[in-house]
C-alpha cells in the first residue's frame, strides 16, 4: 500500500492534471501533515555497517579470549579487523550503489528509445499499468495524451510504474561507502573498548559481552523505531544474532584449542 501511495503521489507531480478541491475552509482549519520516513537508504547503510561492526569484532574478540589470548593481542587483532572490514564494507557499498546508478541509466536510455521507436507498444503499456489500478482505457486516455506531450515525464512515468526504479542521488555511491565504513568503525570499537581498559582478559571478555549486547539492543531498538519495525522486536533480533555469532566463535575457539 505504501508503494502504491508513493507512485500515485509521483503521478500527480508529473502530470498536468487539474484537481478540484472541496471544503477548502475545513482543510485550512485542520491541516493534515503526513510524517513519512524518507531516509531509508542512509538508515540501510548505517544498519549494514553498524550491525557487522558490532558483530564481527565481537565474535573475533570472544574467539581470541576463548584460547586465552592476552588483551593487547585481542586489541591489535580487533583493530586490524576493523580497518580491513570497514574498507571492504565501504567498497562493497560503493560498488553496489554504482551498480544501481548504472542500471538506472541503462534502463532509462532504453525507455527513451522505446517511446520514440516503439510508441504504440509504450502506449499499450500505459493502458495496462492503469488497468492494474482499476482505471479503464477511456479514463486513462487523457493521461496518456498528456504524457505524450511531455516525453521526459513519459519516461519518468515508465521508469517508476513499469520498472519500479528510482533515480539514484548523484553522490549516492560515495555517501554509501563513507556511511557504511564509519558505521562499521563505530560499531567495532564497542566490543574492543573493554579490552583497551581492562588488562585481565577474562574480566575484559565479560565487560565486552555486557557492553556489546547492550549496544546491540540499543542499536536494534533505534533501528526498529526509525523504520517502524517495532522497538522490542528489532532490538531482540539484533541481540540474538550478535550473541549467537560471538557464542559460536567462542565455542569453536575452545574446541580447536582443546584438540
Amino acid at each position: 500500500m505504501c508503494e502504491i501511495t508513493q507512485q500515485l503521489c509521483f503521478l500527480f507531480k508529473v502530470l498536468p492534471v487539474s484537481v478540484t478541491l472541496r471544503g477548502m475552509s475545513h482543510q485550512q482549519d485542520t491541516v493534515h501533515v503526513e510524517a513519512h520516513f524518507k531516509s531509508s537508504d542512509v538508515v540501510r547503510d548505517i544498519v549494514i555497517g553498524m550491525a557487522d561492526g558490532l558483530t564481527v569484532p565481537f565474535a573475533l574478540a570472544a574467539g581470541l579470549s576463548g584460547v586465552g589470548a592476552a588483551t593487547h593481542v585481542v586489541v591489535i587483532a580487533g583493530l586490524a579487523e576493523i580497518a580491513a572490514g570497514s574498507i571492504a564494507m565501504g567498497l562493497g557499498g560503493y560498488l553496489a550503489s554504482r551498480g544501481d546508478s548504472e542500471h538506472y541509466a541503462s534502463e532509462r536510455a532504453r525507455e527513451e528509445m522505446e517511446v520514440v521507436q516503439r510508441t504504440r507498444d509504450e502506449e499499450e503499456e500505459i493502458y495496462e499499468i492503469f488497468e492494474e489500478y482499476g482505471v479503464t482505457r477511456g479514463e486513462s486516455d487523457s493521461v496518456l495524451q498528456a504524457l505524450k506531450r511531455n516525453p521526459k515525464a513519459w519516461v519518468d512515468f515508465m521508469m517508476r510504474f513499469e520498472l519500479g526504479l528510482e533515480e539514484p542521488e548523484p553522490q549516492r555511491a560515495r555517501q554509501s561507502a563513507v556511511t557504511i565504513a564509519l558505521s562499521y568503525v563505530a560499531g567495532g570499537l564497542v566490543p574492543l573498548a573493554p579490552y583497551m581498559l581492562i588488562k585481565d582478559s577474562t574480566h575484559a571478555l565479560v565487560a565486552s559481552v555486557v557492553t556489546t549486547l547492550l549496544a546491540l539492543l540499543a542499536f536494534g531498538a533505534g533501528k526498529g523505531r526509525a523504520t517502524g519495525a517495532g522497538i522490542l522486536r528489532s532490538g531482540l533480533q539484533t541481540v540474538t544474532i550478535g550473541g549467537l555469532a560471538a557464542a559460536a566463535a567462542y565455542a569453536l575457539a575452545l574446541l580447536f584449542h582443546t584438540h
